[in-house]
């Protein structure tokens, strides 16, 4: 698999798992009917430096963006999303992708990375504590997940 920098003709290959993931209402905390174009904005916004993952056939089946979390002097702490193609989970994709992104955090000086928000039944946090994020805290009860009912939102932490 390839990790890269995403172009913006990528967006057509990203939007139809992004689409799928957030219309779940799983795991994101954006609204499950956003639209595409508000999708784009905000998932491949000119201040995030955003990546895929191409399989073997030039599918693309992953992406990351990372971008600061805070501004001005706590602008060292990073902040990162990332989507797997339903389809293609379960291979080691999101390692992989996660595993980058953290090091391309790290080359360009993040100090650490914070996840505001994670869904405490969202599965991918077993794979942020094996990378080595800590549930600082959470907002109990703060996201109507749609099988659970409300859960709570993990603030999770690592240092770089």
């Amino acid at each position: 698999m390839l990790i890269r920098e995403a172009r913006p003709d990528d967006w057509p290959r990203i939007w139809p798992f992004w689409h799928r993931i957030v219309a779940a209402g799983e795991t994101y905390t954006w609204d499950p009917g956003t639209s595409e174009e508000d999708a784009r904005a905000l998932w491949m916004s000119p201040a995030k430096r955003v990546y895929v993952v191409e399989d073997d056939d030039g599918t693309v089946v992953a992406s990351a963006y990372l971008t600061p979390n805070y501004g001005g002097p706590a602008a060292g702490i990073a902040n990162a999303g990332f989507m797997v193609d339903p389809g293609r989970a379960g291979r080691g994709t999101g390692r992989l992708l996660a595993e980058h992104v953290l090091a391309e955090a790290r080359d360009a000086g993040y100090r650490g990375m914070v996840f505001n928000a994670v869904v405490e039944t969202n599965p991918a946090v077993k794979l942020w504590s094996s990378l080595g994020f800590t549930v600082l805290g959470t907002v109990p009860d703060a996201f109507d997940h749609p099988r659970h009912g409300r859960v709570g939102l993990h603030v999770m932490y690592r240092p770089l």
